[in-house]
């Protein structure tokens, strides 16, 4: 080894194989990640401009395949075999490009990671090449830097849409009648001891569980920020079925999206059989993605509150 060579750094040789490429998204990470990781949204988006993606297998988890076939606006193909190393949700993904059988033996390893920066996800991706040679390869004979780049700019334009796009089924088994279950979304007093995500309370809570009723719920966060929602309900069949909207409201009272809201109750061997269903019907705010993001885990968590509230 040369005396030029030893006074080379690990960082630094590593820095002469790699591509950075960082961007702040103006979306939670948990939708960020998941634009990332379910092929139905990846196949919007991903390619430089005027390039459309079929993905033919995307199995997300260490060790699994994703095999996809680029189409470049010239007509020609280019197949991509990737295996997935690590995968953190929604804070890391690890994956090694490795060539198609019959394709330019081009390896390289990306890393990215989704980091919260205020209600936003500050992305970093990373590819690593086994040589500085490789790299530059890349970059030259494909655009790999401005192709980069556009793609994540078309990743930003897909993630707005996302939200307007957005279903959600839970389901969930109560050791209590349906009545009881029933009637714990349809009493106020009830409905505000358990509605809204964890160590959140409801200072306000109204409903008018009748065709054409009105909702108004204001909920609190731990930390005093309330945000108020309206709705009204479309059906109501006890003890089976109710049928709503609900809208979250702006500083202004302005609706920032509508959801429908399918919730029914089924007897299961002595217990109740709850399937909620919501579905995103329109959204009106640009920011509405970062809101629609935690539809999942606020359900989640008023769902564990409510088996609390029909088995105390």
């Amino acid at each position: 080894m040369s005396a030029s060579n030893a006074s080379i750094s690990p960082a630094a040789a590593a820095a002469e194989r790699e591509l950075v490429f960082t961007r702040v998204f103006d979306a939670p990470r948990d939708l960020v990640f998941e634009a990332w990781t379910d092929p139905k949204h990846v196949a919007q988006w991903w390619g430089p401009k005027g390039f459309s993606t079929t993905i033919q297998e995307m199995d997300v988890r260490p060790g699994g395949t994703w095999r996809l076939v680029m189409h470049g606006p010239d007509g020609v193909d280019y197949k991509n075999r990737i295996i997935f190393r690590e995968v953190v949700k929604p804070e890391r993904l690890v994956y090694e490009h490795s060539p198609e059988k019959g394709t330019e033996p081009v390896s390289f390893e990306v890393t990215v990671t989704f980091a919260e920066q205020g209600g936003k996800t500050n992305l970093t991706m990373r590819m690593l090449f086994p040589s500085a040679a490789a790299r530059e390869h890349v970059v030259n004979k494909y655009g790999a830097i401005e192709g980069a780049n556009q793609t994540l700019g078309r990743l930003a334009e897909h993630l707005p849409r996302m939200g307007s796009n957005r279903e959600l089924v839970l389901t969930r088994v109560f050791d209590a009648p349906r009545a009881v279950v029933f009637k714990a979304w349809t009493d106020p007093e009830q409905l505000k001891r358990w509605w809204g995500p964890k160590d959140f309370t409801n200072p306000v809570c109204e409903v008018d569980a009748r065709p054409g009723g009105p909702i108004r719920i204001h909920m609190r966060a731990p930390d005093g920020v309330v945000y108020p929602m309206t709705g009204v309900y479309r059906e109501v069949a006890p003890p089976e079925r109710l049928v709503f909207t609900s809208a979250a409201l702006d500083e202004k009272g302005n609706p920032m999206f509508e959801v429908l809201n399918t919730m029914t109750l089924s007897e299961e061997g002595g217990k109740t059989k709850l399937t909620l269903q919501a579905s995103v019907l329109k959204v009106v705010a640009a920011d509405a993605g970062r809101y629609l993001a935690g539809m999942e885990q606020g359900w989640s968590q008023s769902l564990d509150r409510l088996a609390a509230e029909v088995t105390a």
